[in-house]
């Protein structure tokens, strides 16, 4: 009888153990991380080297990024960075409307994202160019929806910090392809972004996509006393844990590294620590 009892335990432990590498195993062939490379055709977005100056610059961009893995390309033309000046709705309409006129003529088969928190851009964008993801860092407002609603389009719905908004507004959680974005950058503080990172698993529940946007943010860069141009490598450590955690679609300026992150994400899913 003594020596039946700690056999017995060590089989629940390896019976658990099998089971948790199991879960991981069905989570990794179930959910593919995408990528969304990121392209701003302005003069003043915060990291210099995600500046498009022209068509030519933009399509060589795209090029290479496709070609590094993205899966997807964000197109924004108004600076949403701490203490810009957004553009006016004609400027910012100027810059992104030869953008995805050139990406649409030269890549007709790529998922397109249009960044703006205007609905009428999103609107004409929808109109002339077709179907693409609406990437609307604001939160929304009611025109925007109905826009979203309009063109039965993907919607990246930032929560801005509040991982319990798709239960306060079920008419917006309801919406077909709906995105979830908890907000990094955009919380206020970078106490809150880490604590929404923390939080990022609960986002799980509501069984809709989840896309991470921390790529060379201040919430990274600042507490390590460097820049946005000095912190690739902690970028990628704080992408593989929002993988780890449920991230389905990252959205990066460095597609290349982020690829290389996600396939070891991919072999920590697929690797056991049992030692049976």
């Amino acid at each position: 009888m003594y020596c039946f009892f700690p056999t017995y335990a060590k089989f629940l432990l390896l019976f658990f153990d099998f089971f948790a590498y199991f879960v991981k195993f069905l989570y990794f062939c179930s959910v593919k991380v995408q990528i969304m490379a990121i392209g701003n055709v302005t003069p003043d977005s915060f990291y210099a080297s995600s500046r498009l100056s022209d068509t030519e610059h933009l399509l060589a961009w795209a090029k290479t990024v496709l070609a590094d893995g993205a899966d997807i390309l964000d197109i924004g033309g108004c600076s949403t960075r701490p203490g810009s000046t957004p553009a006016c709705e004609e400027e910012e309409w100027g810059r992104v409307a030869p953008a995805l006129e050139a990406l649409r003529a030269h890549y007709p088969e790529v998922s397109l994202s249009l960044d703006t928190f205007r609905p009428e851009i999103a609107r004409r964008a929808l109109t002339q160019f077709g179907s693409m993801i609406i990437n609307d860092i604001s939160g929304g407002c009611e025109a925007m929806y109905e826009v979203v609603r309009t063109f039965h389009v993907p919607y990246i719905w930032t929560l801005r910090g509040d991982m319990a908004l798709p239960k306060k507004m079920p008419q917006v959680s309801a919406l077909d392809d709906l995105i979830l974005d908890p907000g990094f950058g955009f919380i206020g503080s970078t106490e809150g972004d880490y604590a929404c990172m923390r939080a990022l698993e609960e986002l799980r529940a509501y069984g809709r996509p989840i896309l991470v946007g921390v790529s060379r943010k201040s919430m990274i860069w600042r507490p390590l006393g460097l820049t946005p141009d000095t912190c690739l490598i902690p970028t990628q450590a704080l992408q593989l844990y929002a993988i780890e955690h449920g991230a389905t679609i990252i959205r990066t300026h460095d597609v290349k590294e982020t690829k290389q992150t996600i396939e070891l994400c991919n072999s920590l899913l697929l690797t056991s620590d049992s030692k049976m």
